[in-house]
């Protein structure tokens, strides 16, 4: 199941398939540079506090980056 979209609202961050079915939400935080950074077919990026973590499209955390 590939990533068709990603949104965010409010302090999170909705993950949708390519039928528009929503496969997973993320925390993205509260702070004004907090939240999703950019999506693949496969991936998510959302940045939290002084790091960037990705997600796979069932919402886990496969890894982190400080962010810049």
């Amino acid at each position: 199941m590939a990533i068709g979209n990603a949104v965010q609202r409010g302090a999170f961050v909705y993950v949708y398939d390519e039928n528009n079915r929503q496969i997973a939400s993320i925390p993205s935080g509260n702070d004004k540079n907090d939240g999703l950074t950019g999506y693949t077919g496969s991936t998510v990026n959302v940045r939290r506090g002084a790091f960037i973590y990705t997600y796979d499209e069932k919402g886990r955390q496969n890894g982190s980056t400080p962010a810049r």
